[in-house]
């Protein structure tokens, strides 16, 4: 399961921290996102790995970065890019799964999708309502909506 998820701060020296939409607040707020890759089993799911985004405004701070102990050689990168770091790094250690599940957030571009399909991993996604979806030649992908008010 890959899901973001976010913190509401009140101070803004935690790594990462700046306003960003929170879905707990329902609005801008200032908080810090990390995005997170759990494992499910029958006892329940179990966290196998996370990473902290960092917002283009920390990349552009040295001095803040600094003294909230981010490595100099940190980069921004998307909650995308993070969730398909995950992925790969668990797959690399040997972890598998029946099915891969995440939210809208590791959808967007198509990257985590395409790995996972040169996997031949089985998955459940939500995607944006204005997302494009098409079949496979196998038939393989199937969209289904909510209504937006669920």
């Amino acid at each position: 399961m890959i899901d973001e998820t976010g913190l509401l701060k009140k101070g803004t020296k935690s790594a990462g921290v700046a306003p960003q939409y929170s879905g707990t607040a329902g609005k801008l707020a200032n908080r810090q996102i990390g995005v997170f890759l759990a494992y499910a089993t029958s006892q329940g799911p179990v966290l196998i790995d996370r990473a902290l985004y960092l917002p283009h405004a920390w990349m552009d701070d040295p001095a803040g970065c600094r003294e909230a102990g981010i490595p100099q050689t940190a980069q921004h990168q998307t909650k995308r890019v993070l969730a398909l770091a995950l992925l790969e790094h668990a797959y690399a250690q040997g972890v598998t799964a029946r099915w891969v599940t995440a939210d809208s957030l590791s959808w967007g571009d198509d990257k985590v999708r395409h790995w996972l399909e040169e996997r031949q991993q089985a998955f459940v996604v939500a995607v944006p309502c204005n997302q494009r979806m098409g079949l496979s030649d196998k038939g393989e992908v199937v969209a289904a909506t909510w209504p937006s008010d669920a």
